[in-house]
């Protein structure tokens, strides 16, 4: 049986490249824009080139984007979103490799790891900093736990609608959630992508918040393992 995908874009200023991204995504399934408050055109650009475009004011983060994109999906019967960033760093042409992969083993949580060794040194630095100190969190090995360029099942979609981070820390989030559920987490290569695009990350923040959700999640696995 085919299974139900859609390709969900959270996207904030990303005039530059979303016509580009939704066309390409357009090749392969449906595709759902959540525009987070952004100030240029986004939202008219995405819908312009064949996207629903849904718009949330005033910017609220990735997360509460990627959350909004779930309900809709859920809401409109679809068995799984791919998830990838508006900004060009993911290749559309790789949509195919998750449908694929989702179709074949129906894991929960698919995510596409990248090549560190690919990246700008500070970019480099950061997600293998990331990565062990995530994996050290979860005691299990956590390929890229950074990565945008994803696929959720409808049943883990479900379970992340009552999460509580709306920024760059969701993904963290999502990834816990499947594991706790003792949902299945599968893996696929993608391209390492990086053409000078602008970072709505803010580092200190961001940095921040990644030591604080994994060290909650270091600590309520502790606590389960001890019960």
């Amino acid at each position: 049986m085919k299974l139900h995908l859609l390709v969900l874009i959270p996207a904030y200023n990303e005039a530059a490249a979303i016509q580009r991204v939704v066309t390409e995504s357009l090749s392969h399934l449906p595709v759902l824009v959540v525009d987070d408050g952004s100030q240029d055109e986004t939202a008219s650009l995405a819908e312009a080139a064949g996207a629903v475009v849904l718009v949330q004011n005033p910017n609220q983060g990735k997360g509460a984007a990627l959350r909004r994109g779930f309900v809709w999906a859920l809401e409109n019967g679809y068995d799984g979103v791919i998830a990838l960033d508006g900004d060009g760093q993911h290749d559309p042409a790789e949509i195919p490799a998750f449908a694929a992969l989702f179709e074949r083993t129906q894991p929960d949580l698919i995510i596409g790891h990248r090549s560190f060794d690919k990246m700008p040194f500070w970019r480099w630095l950061g997600n293998n900093l990331g990565f062990r100190i995530f994996s050290w969190a979860m005691d299990t090995r956590i390929l890229d736990n950074q990565s945008g360029y994803r696929l959720t099942s409808r049943r883990l979609m479900e379970r992340l609608l009552a999460g509580k981070e709306s920024g760059y820390e969701f993904e963290m989030e999502e990834i816990v959630s499947c594991v706790e559920a003792g949902y299945n987490l599968a893996w696929t290569p993608i391209r390492t992508i990086y053409a000078g695009e602008a970072s709505h990350i803010r580092p200190i923040h961001h940095i921040v918040n990644f030591v604080r959700v994994a060290w909650q999640t270091k600590m309520r696995l502790m606590k389960r393992d001890w019960k």
